[in-house]
C-alpha cells in the first residue's frame, strides 16, 4: 500500500505531501491545475522518463518520494539493501534541471531499472494511455490466470521454471555439440603429446645418473690421466716425479713405505714406544696397496663402449626437449602426461554425456509439455466464465449488448505457457467481436478494464486486501451520467480490497473517496504555483459542488453533493 506521497519543485508544484488511506483515494481540481502533474511524479517513480521541463522555474531540480509497506514477498536481493529491521520501502527520485536524474531505495542509490521492478508489483497505473497495456497479451494473459485461482498461478510458476530448466538444458547440449566438432582435432594432438612423452619414458633418476655419465665421458682422458698418474705416485713406475729409482724406476710411495717399514721391523720389540708407530706404518701399507689397485681398475673401467657419448647426448637431447616443451623439469613432463590423459578420457567420455543430455532435455520438455497443457485446459475453461462475468459488468456499465470474449490461441512455449489471450469486444448489440486494442475507444476500454479487474478479483476470490495499489488517471474520461455513477461503484468494489488512487473530473466518482484531495492553483503567484489539500468533509462537499458546475453558494447544488456523499 501507498502510504505517502511527496512532491517538491515538479512544474506547479513546490511542495505537497499525501497521506493516502486504504480503499478509495480521489485526486480533483480544475482544468490546468496541475492534476497530471502528480500522475506524472507517479510515472516517475515507476522507473519512467523524466520530461524536459518539468523542474519548477528558479529551482535547482525536482524530488519524488513514495512510501510503501514493506512488501512480504520482497525480493532477497533487494531486501538485502535494506537497512535491518527497516518497516516501510522508500522509493525516490531525484531529477536535475539538466534532465540527470537519481534513483533512491532508502535513501541509498539505486538504479532506475531497480524502480521498475520493484513498483511493478507495488503499483498498477491506469491512465488514458497508460492503461492500454491491458490491450497487450500478456497483460490479458495475467488477467485471465489470475481469474483461474492461485492454482494456475502454481502452475505457472512451475511453468516459468521448467521453461529456464530447458533453456539451460538446450545451451548446455548446443555447447556440448559444438565442442564435439573440435574433439577430434584435441584427441588427436593429445595422442600426438602422450606417445611422444611416453615412448620417452622420462625418469628423474635416470636424467640425473645420464647428466653425469656425459660429464664423464666427456673428460675420459683427463680422468685416465689422473687416475694413471695417481697409481703411478702409489705403486712407482716410470716417468715419476720422485727422480729415478732402481733400475731406472720412479719409487713409489708404497715402495718408500716399505722401505721405511722394514727398517721399523728390524728394531721391533726394542722399544714400546716405536712399536705402535711401525704398525700404523704397516696399516697405511695396507691402504695405499688399495688405493693402488682402485685406482688401476678405475683407468682400466674408462675405456667404455665405442659411441656410448653419443648415445647419451642423444637420450638427453630428448628428455631435454620434452622438458622445453612441457614446463622445465621432469616432473612436469610427467604431470603433463597425467593432465592428458585425463583430458583425453573425458572426450572419450563426450558421446555419453551427450546422450545423457539429450535424455534430460527431453524429460525437461516433457514436464514443461505437461505443465503448458495443465494451463491451456485451465484457460480453456474458465475462459468463457470471465467472459460471462465482464458481461455482466458491462451491462452495469451503461454497455448493455456488448459482446465479449476469450480467444485463446497457441504459441512458442514459454515462461508462461504456450497460449496467447486475445480479448474481443463488441461494443453494441449486432456488432462482431473484434480485439479490444483495435476498436475500443477510450471511454470503452476504461469501461473494460473495470469489468475486468472487478470480474478478475472476483474470480480469484475475496481475500481481504490484496495486490498492487492501483493508480487511474481520467480513467473516467468519455463518460457521464449513469456509467459514471456505475464506473464509480465498480472502483468502490474493487477498493474493498485495494488501495486505489484515482484522478478524476466526475463528482459521482470523487463522492465516494474515503479520502478526498483537491489541487488547486494559487492566481496571484509568480511562477505559477499549485497547492494540493487534503479535504474535510465539507471541504469535500464544496469541491463536489464545483465539479457540479454550480457556485458555491447554490444551495440546491450542495444538498444535491452532500447526497451524493450520503448515498457513498
Amino acid at each position: 500500500m501507498l502510504l505517502e506521497l511527496r512532491v517538491e519543485n515538479l512544474l506547479l508544484i513546490e511542495s505537497a505531501q499525501l497521506g493516502l488511506a486504504p480503499g478509495l483515494n480521489v485526486l480533483t481540481g480544475e482544468t490546468g491545475a496541475g492534476k497530471t502533474i502528480l500522475a506524472h511524479s507517479l510515472d516517475l517513480l515507476l522507473g519512467g522518463r523524466a520530461r524536459s521541463g518539468i523542474v519548477r522555474p528558479g529551482t535547482a531540480e525536482a524530488y519524488v518520494e513514495g512510501v510503501f509497506d514493506l512488501p512480504a514477498d520482497l525480493e532477497s536481493g533487494l531486501r538485502e539493501r535494506l537497512p535491518a529491521g527497516a518497516q516501510e520501502l522508500v522509493l525516490a527520485r531525484r531529477v536535475a534541471a539538466d534532465g540527470r536524474t537519481r534513483a533512491y531505495l532508502n535513501g541509498r542509490a539505486a538504479t532506475v531499472g531497480e524502480l521498475r521492478e520493484l513498483t511493478g508489483g507495488l503499483i498498477g497505473f491506469y491512465g488514458q494511455h497508460e492503461h492500454r497495456r491491458l490491450t497487450v497479451a500478456a497483460a490479458q494473459l495475467d488477467i485471465l490466470d489470475g481469474f483461474c485461482g492461485s492454482e494456475q498461478l502454481q502452475r505457472r510458476a512451475d511453468c516459468a521454471a521448467a521453461h529456464g530448466r530447458v533453456r539451460a538444458l538446450s545451451q548446455a547440449l548446443e555447447d556440448l555439440r559444438a565442442a564435439a566438432g573440435s574433439r577430434e582435432r584435441e584427441l588427436d594432438l593429445l595422442e600426438f603429446e602422450l606417445n611422444e612423452i611416453e615412448s620417452a619414458a622420462p625418469d628423474e633418476d635416470e636424467y640425473r645418473t645420464l647428466r653425469s655419465e656425459r660429464e664423464r665421458l666427456r673428460h675420459v682422458e683427463a680422468l685416465r690421466l689422473a687416475a694413471g698418474t695417481a697409481a703411478a705416485a702409489l705403486s712407482g713406475g716410470a716417468g715419476g716425479e720422485l727422480g729415478p729409482g732402481p733400475e731406472g724406476e720412479a719409487p713409489g710411495a708404497a715402495g718408500l713405505l716399505a722401505h721405511g717399514l722394514a727398517a721399523l721391523e728390524a728394531v721391533a720389540g726394542v722399544d714400546a714406544a716405536l712399536d705402535p708407530l711401525g704398525e700404523r706404518c704397516r696399516a697405511l701399507m695396507l691402504e695405499l696397496e688399495d688405493v693402488g689397485g682402485e685406482l688401476a681398475r678405475y683407468g682400466e673401467g674408462l675405456d667404455s663402449e665405442p659411441g656410448r657419448l653419443e648415445t647419451v647426448e642423444e637420450r638427453l637431447h630428448g628428455l631435454e626437449r620434452l622438458m622445453r616443451k612441457h614446463g622445465g623439469t621432469i616432473e612436469r613432463v610427467l604431470a603433463r602426461a597425467r593432465e592428458a590423459r585425463a583430458r583425453r578420457d573425458e572426450l572419450g567420455a563426450t558421446e555419453v554425456r551427450l546422450a545423457e543430455a539429450e535424455r534430460e532435455l527431453d524429460d525437461a520438455r516433457a514436464i514443461q509439455e505437461a505443465l503448458t497443457t495443465a494451463l491451456r485446459g485451465e484457460r480453456a475453461r474458465v475462459g468463457p466464465r470471465l467472459a460471462r462475468e465482464v458481461r455482466g459488468r458491462l451491462g452495469a456499465l451503461a454497455m448493455e449488448g456488448a459482446s465479449f470474449e476469450v480467444v485463446l490461441s497457441e504459441r512458442e512455449p514459454g515462461p508462461t505457457g504456450a497460449d496467447s489471450v486475445e480479448f474481443m469486444l463488441g461494443a453494441n448489440a449486432g456488432v462482431p467481436p473484434g480485439p479490444v486494442r483495435d476498436i475500443a475507444s477510450g471511454g470503452e476500454l476504461s469501461r473494460v478494464m473495470l469489468a475486468l479487474m472487478g470480474g478478475a478479483e472476483d474470480g480469484a476470490g475475496r481475500g481481504g486486501r490484496q495486490g498492487a495499489t492501483l493508480v487511474f488517471d481520467e480513467i473516467d474520461a468519455g463518460i457521464g451520467g449513469q456509467a459514471a455513477r456505475a464506473v464509480g461503484e465498480q472502483l468502490r468494489a474493487l477498493a474493498d480490497r485495494r488501495q486505489l488512487l484515482c484522478i478524476t473530473h466526475l463528482p459521482q466518482i470523487a463522492s465516494l473517496a474515503e479520502r478526498h484531495f483537491s489541487i488547486t492553483r494559487e492566481p496571484r503567484s509568480d511562477p505559477a504555483r499549485a497547492r494540493v489539500d487534503q479535504l474535510t468533509d465539507s471541504d469535500a462537499v464544496s469541491e463536489i459542488v464545483r465539479m457540479l458546475g454550480s457556485d458555491s453558494d447554490d444551495v440546491a447544488a450542495r444538498r444535491h453533493a452532500k447526497r451524493l456523499r450520503q448515498a457513498a
